[in-house]
């Protein structure tokens, strides 16, 4: 497990995290463009708002599975962090607590996935459109469900590695990071 852990590592780090960094430039760029072009030209692309928003949202949804991996989502703590400082049996509920958060997101992820797909496809079918009717709204529903899949993943691995950690085992550990706390 520690291999296709790594593996999904380098995936996310060599190929999602570009691609999301691409779209944020992308949409900034643009949305530059057209402020310039609307401001100084008098002149404006009715379609550039619904192509900035939907690719800072792409963006944000190809990320997820990042911010999953190094918890650095929203995340409510309270009542774990409540546990851990009750005693090592309220720590190990805590833990408990955890995995099962951790598995009842990677099973509602899938759900979502498996539900979304044919959303996805009706809208490919159908041709949706955004608001400004020139973009179609389908590839952003794939992205969408891309990232929901990727974040599921990112979920499996956590729920593998804190069942390890329960069982008295090595759970899955992230590597060290050169400039650690400086993102």
């Amino acid at each position: 497990m520690g291999k296709a852990y790594a593996l999904w590592r380098a995936f996310q780090d060599k190929v999602v995290s570009p691609v999301a960094a691409l779209l944020l430039l992308g949409c900034t760029l643009l949305a530059i463009a057209e402020i310039f072009r609307r401001y100084v030209l008098g002149l404006s692309f009715y379609w550039a708002q619904d192509a900035v928003i939907y690719l800072i949202l792409s963006g944000v949804f190809f990320y997820f599975s990042i911010s999953q991996r190094h918890n650095e989502h929203l995340n409510v703590t309270l009542f774990v962090q409540l546990l851990e400082g009750r005693g090592p049996r309220a720590r190990r509920v805590g833990e408990i607590v955890e995995v099962v958060g951790s598995a009842f997101g990677f099973v509602f992820l899938l759900l979502v996935v498996w539900w979304g797909v044919p959303e996805a496809l009706d809208s490919q079918k159908y041709n949706t459109r955004t608001e400004s009717l020139i973009l179609p709204l389908w590839p952003f529903l794939y992205v969408l469900l891309v990232g929901f899949l990727f974040m599921a993943i990112s979920l499996f691995f956590q729920v593998y590695s804190g069942i390890q950690k329960l069982r008295g085992r090595k759970g899955l550990e992230e590597p060290a990071q050169e400039g650690a706390g400086l993102h």
